[in-house]
């Protein structure tokens, strides 16, 4: 009777070989899922924007930023450099401070054109900081001007309100040259700022249709 009890005790169905396995392998999903967890909730803390990650859709940034590529932004008040005006960096500013990013003087930001949240924000270089019903055509590049010969010749002079005017590394004007991209960027409508570039990574956001 002893050995038959041993015997029995011994047996092993083959769910039995099979059932750790199982379970190590659905513990390692969890654990590789949470770390994606944490490791995105750090990325929104750090950067203080919903999404920090987004990508680049159109050529206005070459050949600093390219189709394609994704961006890391953070909020514009998080890391400001130096002679920051609400928390961004114009590139005229920089001029006398030698601020950098990507490659030319001031900071880039995301901002919602005309503070319309419902189009697709634009990632542009903040130039110049104007006030309220600055004629600001003086202090322009003339070069980005789009020749014109006056402040009451662009869409967004005299300033109608505090903010930035803007331009894209590739485009040969300021945004606010013309109506179609955006007047002067109120400070509210800023996103946040450009950190880090990573090439190519957008490609499957932007295969995606909206």
């Amino acid at each position: 009777m002893p050995d038959d009890l041993t015997a029995g005790h011994s047996g092993q169905s083959p769910s039995d070989d099979t059932a750790p396995s199982r379970f190590r392998g659905v513990r390692d999903i969890v654990r590789v899922v949470g770390s994606v967890v944490i490791v995105g909730l750090l990325v929104v803390v750090v950067s203080e924007v919903v999404p920090p990650l987004v990508a680049i859709e159109s050529g206005s940034m070459e050949p600093r930023m390219e189709r394609g590529d994704v961006v890391f932004v953070v909020g514009e008040t998080r890391f400001p450099g130096p002679g920051a005006r609400h928390g961004v960096v114009t590139a005229s500013a920089a001029e006398t401070s030698g601020y950098d990013r990507f490659g030319s003087p001031g900071d880039v930001i995301v901002f919602a054109p005309n503070g319309d949240t419902e189009r697709t924000p634009i990632i542009h270089r903040a130039m110049v900081y104007v006030e309220e019903g600055e004629n600001w055509y003086d202090r322009a590049d003339p070069a980005f001007l789009g020749g014109a010969d006056s402040c009451d010749e662009l869409a967004g002079c005299p300033a109608p309100h505090d903010g930035f005017v803007t331009k894209g590394d590739a485009n040969a004007n300021y945004d606010q040259v013309e109506p179609t991209q955006s007047t002067v960027v109120r400070p509210r409508w800023v996103v946040g700022t450009a950190e880090l570039r990573v090439p190519e990574f957008g490609w499957v956001r932007l295969s995606v249709p909206a």
